[in-house]
């Protein structure tokens, strides 16, 4: 898995990654439980992460990019 965004919010997160499945590309939000339950200790780390499989981090990275969002990811596909 890479994460190919850091967001503020859940409300962010879910829409990525409604954003990356409606171009057929499956998405996760692995901290989806704990950013609705315990919000300020999403603060605490990086934010909420929204994930792919490695084998399509690059296209998606390239469609956020081209939605306007920088990602805020800070693992480069292929790690």
């Amino acid at each position: 898995m890479i994460t190919v965004a850091h967001c503020s919010s859940i409300d962010e997160a879910l829409m990525l990654k409604s954003v990356l499945e409606g171009n057929g590309i499956t998405a996760y939000v692995p901290d989806e439980l704990t950013a609705q339950t315990a919000p300020p200790y999403m603060f605490a780390g990086s934010g909420v992460r929204v994930q792919v499989e490695d084998e399509v981090a690059e296209t998606a990275l390239a469609l956020l990019a081209s939605a306007g969002h920088d990602g805020g990811a800070t693992e480069p596909p292929g790690l």
